[in-house]
């Protein structure tokens, strides 16, 4: 109950990721490159700049895309305001500051700024809470955004290797013959093939992208699956009620779809948990071999890939935190098919 409750809240925060993230706009993707590499919890004081003139986007645009990146953000040490300019002290580094100054009007382009609202418009206080990446991105939310990834390209492949997997498993159980012998002879082929090896040979035929590693993924993972459904299927069509249905006339196609594949949805969703738990470690180390998801992409995989060398440094979080999100998220799927296998074990009961 616990893996399924920490479940649902990662689906929860991959739907709603760009209302929950301090940086909510496309990809998390916005750099401040003076604030690199900082430590968790981490706060300054930013002046926000507008680069250009906002674009009004609907409700359901900003929950999948975020929100353009139309805001220059410069950390600054203090501020001073005078009738219509801002002058402040540009944080170039720990100790080094350059003072720069700004009209209103030259800093916000969307709406008219004057002394008295100027403050409360243009500076805010922000506060880094797992730290800054090497390119001043704010590490908590490319960490959200990232569980979007992990379970999309999890549940796809799922999607796929069930399919996949269950329609030929059974077809090659209840039919038997030259089909069985031909599925058995093609899932003995890709079994003797490495899975990361196949996948990256699907991943160089299909190109790399974000669509690409969730067939790729799903493509490689229906065998375990075919060949479980195989051998439940083949105990199944010799139990009396089958050969009954057979007796009566029943097509194959609704013997199998109505009286044998309910039967076998047990292992099935075992598999299942099991595939999306593999599915989520192979897609981190594409990502992290740089032929998963691309930048500015955010990929746990990719984010262990950019900092892993910051282990040996002062900042081994920047690696130490996805590692983390994908160790707990892998954990959490394996104790769930556990815990399904158990409670789906009628015989065990007995």
């Amino acid at each position: 109950m616990v893996s399924l409750v920490f479940i649902a809240i990662m689906v929860l925060v991959a739907v709603f990721a760009y209302p929950i993230c301090p940086d909510d706009s496309t990809d998390a993707n916005t750099s401040i490159v003076e604030l690199a590499a900082q430590k968790p919890g981490f706060s300054c004081l930013l002046l926000k700049k507008e680069k250009m003139k906002a674009q009004n986007i609907s409700a359901f645009s900003y929950l999948l895309n975020g929100k353009p990146a139309n805001i220059e953000y410069i950390p600054i040490r203090n501020y001073k305001l005078t009738k219509d300019s801002i002058h402040v002290n540009h944080m170039l580094d720990e100790n080094i500051t350059e003072p720069l100054s700004f009209s209103l009007a030259q800093i916000s382009l969307n709406e008219k700024i004057n002394e008295k609202n100027a403050v409360e418009k243009l500076i805010i206080q922000r506060t880094f809470w797992l730290g800054t990446d090497r390119s001043g991105r704010d590490v908590l939310s490319r960490l959200i955004l990232g569980t979007r990834i992990s379970l999309a390209v999890g549940f796809i492949a799922v999607i796929l290797s069930i399919f996949i997997g269950v329609m030929l498993g059974a077809i090659s159980g209840y039919f038997g013959g030259w089909p069985d012998q031909f599925i058995s002879w093609l899932i003995n082929v890709i079994w003797a093939i490495p899975t990361l090896l196949l996948v990256f040979a699907i991943t160089f035929a299909l190109g790399k992208g974000f669509w690409q590693i969730f067939i790729a993924v799903g493509l490689t993972m229906w065998v375990g699956t075919a060949r479980l459904i195989r051998g439940q299927v083949m105990a199944l069509k010799e139990m009396e009620y089958i050969q009954a249905a057979q007796t009566m006339g029943f097509s194959s196609f609704r013997i199998i779809t109505r009286h044998i594949l309910p039967n076998v949805m047990g292992p099935t969703l075992v598999m299942a948990a099991s595939n999306f738990a593999t599915a989520i470690l192979i897609e981190a180390g594409l990502s992290f071999l740089g032929i998963g998801v691309q930048p500015p992409v955010s990929s746990w995989g990719l984010m262990i890939k950019e900092h892993y060398n910051f282990i040996i440094t002062n900042r081994p979080m920047l690696a130490i935190i996805p590692g983390l999100a994908i160790m707990l998220n892998v954990l959490a799927f394996n104790l769930l098919g556990n815990a399904l296998r158990d409670a789906l074990d009628v015989k065990g009961k007995i």
